[in-house]
C-alpha cells in the first residue's frame, strides 16, 4: 500500500473534475462523490499508517520517483516519500476532509453554488496531500501554490458580500508575500544541493555539513518566510482571522488539516536544513523560537476582546500554530509534530460547533448566543471537550502534547517554557470567556434555536471522542508499537539523529495544567461569580489603552494599509499613471495623430487628385465624345447616305492594299 500512497491525492483530484462536470445532474448534487472519494483515500491513508507501524523497526521511507523530463542534467518529476511523518498527514487530512465532506451536506444545503462548493474543496483537499506526499521541493511548492488558491475560492465563497470578497484577496496577497521568500528558498537550496530538489538528499547534505552553513541560514531564513505566511506567524497572521468570512466547514478544514498547518509540516519535512541553518542544537534563541513564542501571546491577546466566536477560534489556531512552531526552534521536534496531529482533532470538533451555533441562531456574535446549553447539548457537551482539549486538561489530547511542548522547551530554553506556561493559563482563560458567553446565562438572539441535524451532529460526537483518547497515542499507554514518537520520526538515512527524546516531566505537567486551572478558575470567578471587580478600562488609563491597542489587532492592518500599502502602492500607482498618460497614452496619441495625417495626406494626393482624377476624367472623355458624335446626328438622309458612302470607300481602299 504504501508504494500506491500516490493514489491518495489523485482521487480527490479526480473526484473535483467529476463533480463539476455530473455533479449538478445526480440527487446529492454532487456531495456524494466527494465523500465517496474521501472514504476511498481515507482508507488507503489508514491502511499505509498500519502497514507502516507494523514493519517500522526501523525503516527506511519508501520513495518512488518518476522522470518528466532532463533539463540539463536536472532532473524534473514527480515522486512519493512516505513514513512516519506522511502517514499521519495523510490520515489527518482525509479524515477531517471527509468528516467536513459529510458535515458540509448539512450546513450548506441550499447554497447556490453548493456543487461548486463540494468540488472546490475536493482539490483543497487533493492540494495538501499533494503537498504531504511529495519527495521534492518542486513538487512540495506546486502543492502549496494550489492549497492558496484553493483557499481563495473557498474563503471568497460568498463573494456578493464585499468583506468576504476582500477577506479571501487578503488572505491571497498576504501569504503570496510569504511565497515569495519560499520559492527563493527553495532556488537557493537547490543551487546548494548540487542542482537537486530531492527533500532527503537535500537534509542529509544538510545534517553532515556539506552545504556552507551561510547558504543554509539563507535557505532556511528564506523557506520560513513562506511558513510565516501560510500558518498565520506574527506579523503575517493577519489573514487568518478574517478569513473566517468563508462558510464554516471551510474555516475547519483550513485551520484543523490543511493550509494553516502546511507551514509547520514544511519545517518537520525539512528539518534538516532548519536545525543546522538556524543553529537550533546549539541551544541557543533562534528566529522560529522567537516568532513562534511571540505569535503565542499576541495571539491568545487578540481572542479575549473578540465578539465573533469564529474569530475566539481563529486567534486561537494563530496562538497554537506559534506553540508548533515553537516546539520545533527549540529542538522537540516529536512534539511539536504531536502538537499538530492533536490539534487537528479538536481545533475541527470547535469549529463545526460553532457551525453548529451560527447555523441555529443565524449569527456569528457571541452576544446574540447565551444560555444554549438547554437548546443544543449535543453541541455544548462536544464544544466543552474541544475547550478543555485546548486549554490543556488532561486526560485530554490537548493536554499530552502541550505538556510535551513545555517539557522540551525547559531543556535548554527556560525563557519559552514560561512563554508556554503564559500561553496555557491565557488559552484557559479565553476559551472560559467563550463557553460562558455562548452556554450560559439567557439567551440574547431571536427566534427559537435547536439542536443541529445528525448530518451535522455525528462528526461532534465522533471528534468528541477522538479528542479525548488520540492524545493516548503519545504516552506509554499506546505500547512501543503504537506510540507516537515510536513510528513517527525524524530519519534521515546516511545522516546522525538530530531529535533528542524527552521523558514526562511530573513537575512540568503540574505547572502546565496549574497555568490551565488558574485561567479558568479566574475567567469563570470573573463572568459566572462576578468575583472581580468590572469596569477597569474605564477607570485605568493603562487598561484602556491595553484594550484599545487589542481592539485594533495591535495596529497592524493600519501599519500595513498606511505604511506599507500607501506609502509604497501609492507612488507606484502615482508613476504607473504618470507613465500612462505621458509615455504610453502619448505615443498612442502620436501615433493616431500619425495615421490622420497620413490619411489626409491619402485623402488629398491618392483620393482627390489620382482617383477623382482619373474617374472625372473619363467621365469628360465621354462627354466631350458624346458632344463630338451629337454633331453627326443631324436627321437628314443626305448626311447619313455621305458617311455609309465614306465609310464603303475606305473599306474598298483597305481591301486593295492589303489582299
Amino acid at each position: 500500500m504504501l508504494r500506491n500512497a500516490w493514489l491518495i491525492p489523485l482521487i480527490p483530484a479526480v473526484s473535483a473534475v467529476l463533480i463539476l462536470i455530473f455533479g449538478k445532474r445526480l440527487p446529492g448534487k454532487g456531495a456524494e462523490i466527494g465523500i465517496a472519494a474521501l472514504t476511498a483515500s481515507f482508507a488507503m491513508a489508514v491502511a499505509s499508517m498500519v502497514q507502516w507501524v507494523g514493519e517500522h523497526e526501523p525503516r527506511e521511507a519508501v520513495e518512488r520517483h518518476f522522470t518528466w523530463f532532463d533539463l540539463g542534467g536536472v532532473d524534473i518529476g514527480a515522486g512519493i516519500h512516505v513514513d512516519g511523518l506522511t502517514v499521519m498527514m495523510l490520515v489527518v487530512v482525509t479524515f477531517i476532509s471527509l468528516l467536513v465532506h459529510v458535515y458540509s451536506t448539512g450546513y450548506m444545503n441550499g447554497d447556490r453554488r453548493y456543487t461548486y462548493f463540494f468540488a472546490a474543496l475536493s482539490l483543497f483537499t487533493a492540494s495538501m496531500l499533494l503537498l504531504v506526499v511529495s519527495d521534492n521541493t518542486l513538487q512540495l511548492l506546486i502543492g502549496w501554490e494550489l492549497v492558496g488558491v484553493c483557499s481563495f475560492m473557498l474563503i471568497g465563497h460568498w463573494w456578493e458580500e464585499q468583506a468576504n470578497s476582500d477577506a479571501a484577496i487578503k488572505a491571497f496577497l498576504t501569504t503570496r508575500t510569504g511565497d515569495v521568500g519560499l520559492m527563493l528558498g527553495v532556488i537557493t537550496l537547490f543551487f546548494a544541493a548540487g542542482k537537486n530538489f530531492n527533500i532527503e538528499n537535500l537534509n542529509r547534505m544538510a545534517i553532515n555539513g556539506d552545504i556552507s552553513h551561510g547558504l543554509l541560514l539563507a535557505g532556511a531564513a528564506l523557506l520560513f518566510l513562506g511558513v510565516m505566511g501560510k500558518s498565520a506567524q506574527f506579523p503575517l497572521h493577519v489573514w487568518l482571522p478574517d478569513a473566517m468570512a468563508g462558510p464554516t466547514p471551510v474555516s475547519a478544514l483550513i485551520h484543523a488539516a490543511t493550509m494553516v498547518v502546511a507551514g509547520v509540516y514544511l519545517i518537520a519535512r525539512v528539518y534538516g536544513v532548519f536545525w543546522t541553518g538556524f543553529s537550533i542544537g546549539d541551544g541557543g534563541i533562534n528566529l522560529i523560537a522567537i516568532i513562534g513564542g511571540a505569535t503565542v501571546l499576541i495571539a491568545a491577546a487578540l481572542a479575549f476582546v473578540q465578539d465573533d466566536i469564529k474569530k475566539v477560534l481563529a486567534y486561537s489556531t494563530v496562538s497554537q500554530l506559534g506553540y508548533m512552531v515553537m516546539a520545533l526552534g527549540v529542538g522537540a521536534w516529536t512534539a511539536g509534530v504531536f502538537h499538530l496531529f492533536t490539534h487537528a482533532f479538536f481545533k475541527a470538533l470547535l469549529f463545526l460547533g460553532a457551525g453548529s451555533l451560527i447555523h441555529a441562531v443565524h449569527s456569528n456574535n457571541m452576544s446574540e448566543m447565551g444560555g444554549m446549553k438547554k437548546y443544543m447539548p449535543t453541541t455544548f457537551w462536544t464544544f466543552m471537550v474541544g475547550s478543555m482539549a485546548l486549554a490543556g486538561i488532561p486526560p485530554l489530547a490537548g493536554f499530552w502534547s502541550k505538556d510535551e511542548i513545555i517539557n522540551g522547551a525547559s531543556h535548554g530554553y527556560e525563557l519559552f517554557m514560561v512563554v508556554g506556561l503564559l500561553g496555557a493559563f491565557m488559552t484557559a482563560a479565553y476559551m472560559t470567556r467563550a463557553c460562558y458567553l455562548v452556554f450560559f446565562g439567557k439567551y440574547r438572539g431571536h427566534g427559537h434555536p435547536h439542536e443541529s441535524p445528525p448530518a451535522m451532529a455525528r462528526p461532534l460526537q465522533i471528534l468528541g471522542v477522538l479528542s479525548v483518547v488520540v492524545g493516548l497515542l503519545g504516552t506509554a499507554l499506546a505500547g512501543h508499537t503504537w506510540r507516537f514518537a515510536h513510528w513517527v520520526r525524524f530519519e534521515v538515512p546516511g545522516a546522525k539523529e538530530i531529535v533528542e527524546e524527552h521523558t514526562f516531566n511530573l513537575t512540568v505537567a503540574t505547572m502546565s495544567v496549574g497555568a490551565g486551572l488558574i485561567g479558568i478558575g479566574i475567567a469563570a470567578g470573573y463572568y459566572l461569580r462576578n468575583t472581580f471587580p468590572r469596569g477597569m478600562a474605564e477607570r485605568s488609563g493603562v487598561v484602556r489603552t491595553g484594550y484599545k491597542v487589542l481592539v485594533n489587532k495591535y495596529y497592524l492592518d493600519n501599519l500595513f494599509i498606511d505604511g506599507i500599502i500607501r506609502t509604497i502602492q501609492y507612488p507606484i500607482a502615482k508613476a504607473a499613471y504618470w507613465i500612462n498618460q505621458k509615455v504610453i497614452d502619448g505615443a498612442v496619441n502620436s501615433v493616431g495623430v500619425g495615421a490622420r495625417k497620413g490619411a489626409q495626406v491619402m485623402y488629398d494626393v491618392a483620393d482627390q487628385k489620382v482617383i477623382d482624377g482619373a474617374v472625372n476624367g473619363a467621365g469628360l472623355t465621354a462627354e466631350e465624345g458624346g458632344i463630338v458624335l451629337r454633331r453627326t446626328q443631324t436627321g437628314r438622309v443626305q448626311t447619313y447616305a455621305a458617311f455609309l458612302f465614306g465609310a464603303s470607300a475606305l473599306i474598298a481602299v483597305g481591301l486593295v492594299l492589303f489582299t
